[in-house]
């Protein structure tokens, strides 16, 4: 099975395709950019979407649903908004036979429509804030697209919601922002910088926009995550005001925030190798595959046996696979389990009965652990524990391995070329500067570090005067 995957080292680009091919998580759609979601990779989606949405309600947050045809009018009316979706935006212009009297959008974000609703909805600081989250899909006409990490239609999250101060709203963006840091490392076994974009790169309309930055196995970067602080663009371009608590009138203050299927795409590149996908245990819904080995039928009975007592006991807590099919061979069946990313397999044969004992083996280390069959779930759990742990362990060691300090600009742009990897420089905070860096190099600013020391320095480029060092990448 693990032929099929092209070798990182050889094309980085096809090993990654390979492996969401192979390891069936998507393929491609009959429309031009699209994918379709297999039921493996959708698994992992769902375990994104069920462990975020958690967190979320744990901070006070609820679900809604909005229309996924928005009034062109209504995109009209946040200007720097829309400037900054138009060239993505695909629009509706015949319904039921007829041409509409105003064209639609299908939605490539939903502010617009979701803060024509607010309108009706506050009237007093008495109604806020509001806290609503809304899981949907989206579409941007994408020209360059790839499975997970840009493809015209997505699924993703995005909150919305509504304060009384900006404050309030500021306190939001940043509580956000660390809850989608807190899941990037607890479950995805991804490590993230968080910071703030720069002006250039921050979502059109916002005040401030955050964001979570990973660094893949090629030494690119990866946004993973953005939160918005939109300050009070939106209310004033659908007059969504309330009565504060002296009586007077003002504009309500607004955040947002998502993330998408990239996620999916992130940790792939972050973990897996040239057998296939490895999974992070927490977002498995299936951990653990049994595969029971045997040559004659009178193995073939002891062996299932004891297999299926080890399967009851597992299925107790785990959704386990039990791989007993006769038209495969063992050799197979691990290559094929592996190129999916199982975490754990247990490989069960008629020494390993005689023995009272099971043989475990970790999918991102391969390594065998001879076992004692009373000793099963504990050593289960230790394995799947350990492996999440060393997941994120070896993420970071790779990055922090990759991250550069550069001060001169001619060794800044040969790392790039040489290397790859983050950089940390000094900028003067000139977009003129930061537009010279992506025309030399293509590499960006991936964010302004909120825990990067400040320190005086002096601009990589153009030697003006620094507070603080900022991230450049090249990047997805």
């Amino acid at each position: 099975m693990a032929e099929k995957v092209t070798p990182r080292d050889v094309d980085y680009s096809k090993w990654y395709t390979d492996v969401v091919l192979q390891a069936k998580l998507a393929d491609y759609a009959p429309v031009k950019g699209a994918m379709v979601i297999r039921p493996n990779g959708y698994a992992i989606w769902e375990a994104i979407q069920a462990n975020l949405d958690k967190m979320f309600k744990d901070s006070g947050h609820v679900n809604a649903y909005f229309p996924l045809l928005i009034p062109e009018s209504f995109m009209h009316k946040e200007a720097e908004h829309v400037e900054g979706f138009s060239p993505e935006c695909a629009v509706v212009t015949i319904g039921g036979g007829q041409e509409l009297e105003e064209p639609l959008y299908i939605r490539p974000t939903s502010e617009t429509v979701i803060w024509s609703m607010y309108k009706k909805w506050i009237m007093s600081y008495r109604d806020l804030p509001i806290l609503i989250n809304q899981w949907a899909n989206v579409l941007r006409w994408e020209m360059r697209t790839r499975l997970f990490l840009r493809t015209s239609e997505f699924l993703w999250q995005e909150g919305h919601t509504a304060h009384a101060s900006y404050e309030e709203a500021e306190e939001e963006t940043v509580k956000i922002l660390n809850i989608y840091k807190t899941f990037a490392e607890d479950f995805l076994a991804i490590p993230v910088i968080a910071g703030k974009k720069s002006e250039s790169e921050k979502f059109a309309g916002a005040m401030h926009t955050y964001c979570i930055e990973a660094m893949m196995q090629d030494k690119k970067g990866l946004q993973a995550g953005t939160s918005h602080n939109l300050g009070q663009n939106f209310a004033k371009a659908f007059e969504v005001q309330f009565q504060d608590k002296q009586g007077e009138l003002n504009h309500v203050w607004a955040t947002s925030w998502g993330v998408s299927t990239r996620l999916i795409g992130a940790l792939i590149m972050a973990h897996s190798d040239d057998r296939g996908l490895v999974l992070p245990p927490k977002l498995a819904q299936r951990p653990v595959v049994i595969v029971p080995i045997w040559r004659g039928d009178d193995e073939k009975k002891k062996v299932l046996e004891f297999a299926d007592q080890v399967h009851s006991e597992l299925k107790q807590k785990y959704n386990v696979i039990f791989d007993d099919r006769e038209q495969y061979k063992p050799g197979f069946k691990f290559s094929d389990w592996e190129l999916q990313g199982i975490p754990l397999r247990i490989e069960i044969g008629p020494k390993d009965v005689a023995k009272e004992q099971l043989v475990l083996v970790r999918r991102d280390n391969l390594q065998k652990q001879f076992i004692n069959r009373q000793e099963l779930l504990v050593k289960v759990d230790e394995a799947l524990s350990d492996m999440q742990i060393d997941l994120l362990e070896k993420a970071r060691q790779f990055r922090d391995d990759n991250t550069h300090v550069k001060d001169d600009y001619k060794e800044f742009q040969a790392t790039l070329d040489q290397s790859g990897g983050f950089i940390k420089s000094h900028w003067c905070g000139s977009a003129e500067c930061e537009a010279r860096v992506k025309d030399d190099t293509k590499a960006t600013i991936r964010c302004i570090p909120f825990d990067e020391p400040q320190e005086k320095g002096h601009c990589v480029v153009c030697g003006k005067e620094s507070s603080q060092r900022v991230i450049f990448a090249r990047a997805y």
